[in-house]
């Protein structure tokens, strides 16, 4: 499966005519850079509003939008093109702090753990922060090497609209309690040594990928092209 995985993204990755969407972008040491990953099928406000939460509690000088080639926990035979996901996904983020990247697609990575170690490997000095919506910390537990991605990463957890609650009891959540910092101390999350994270509760945006892929199903739509994609 890793095989057939691999190919598909370095076949997705030579369709590239701007090869620099799929390059690790600028950086330098004593940065304070999040990492956003998903599939961003379809992108949307939840995920800007995200990001701006972070950007501005977390005191982060970039925030990179990870958009990978597939979800290992999810279906990919319907998904748009790298390409696509990384155009529209750039008309959502209208902030220049913002970095629109398919990364993973150049280094081959599948897992979230195999991109936190390549980042870390090739960018030393750079203060990485992982940032995930509350709902995906409910199956963190369910991703490949989550404990060595708590223990080598400061991650910082953005409330969702129904995963207050149930975010709270998640196994990871559980395993990691001693290393929450209170929300008042988030602006330092970037300098302490993993495992830390903490937890970010903001405004909501009700919107998720989920539902608007649902809803075009259920409106007998195919996959909108980038530029009808958006809020």
């Amino acid at each position: 499966m890793r095989a057939s995985f691999s190919h598909k993204w370095e076949k997705g990755a030579r369709a590239f005519d701007d090869r620099a969407m799929i390059r690790l972008p600028p950086h330098a040491p004593g940065m304070r850079i999040g990492l956003f990953g998903g599939s961003f099928d379809p992108p949307h406000e939840g995920h800007a509003h995200v990001s701006q939460v972070a950007l501005q509690r977390l005191a982060l000088d970039r925030l990179w939008w990870l958009v990978t080639p597939g979800n290992p926990l999810k279906e990919t035979a319907c998904l748009p093109s790298l390409a696509q996901r990384i155009a529209a996904a750039q008309k959502i983020a209208r902030d220049p702090r913002i970095v629109v990247t398919g990364l993973e697609a150049e280094i081959g990575a599948r897992y979230t753990a195999d991109t936190l170690r390549f980042l870390h490997r090739r960018c030393p000095g750079v203060r990485f922060v992982w940032i995930m919506g509350a709902d995906n910390l409910l199956q963190f537990h369910r991703w490949r090497d989550w404990q060595e991605i708590a223990q080598t990463t400061p991650i910082a957890i953005v409330d969702r609209p129904g995963a207050t609650f149930r975010a709270a009891s998640a196994k990871a959540a559980q395993r990691y309690a001693s290393a929450r910092l209170p929300e008042s101390a988030a602006a330092l999350l970037a300098d302490m040594p993993p495992p830390a994270f903490v937890y970010l509760h903001a405004p909501r945006v009700a919107q998720s990928s989920t539902a608007l892929r649902n809803a075009r199903l259920l409106a007998g739509a195919a996959p909108l092209p980038p530029e009808q994609r958006g809020p």
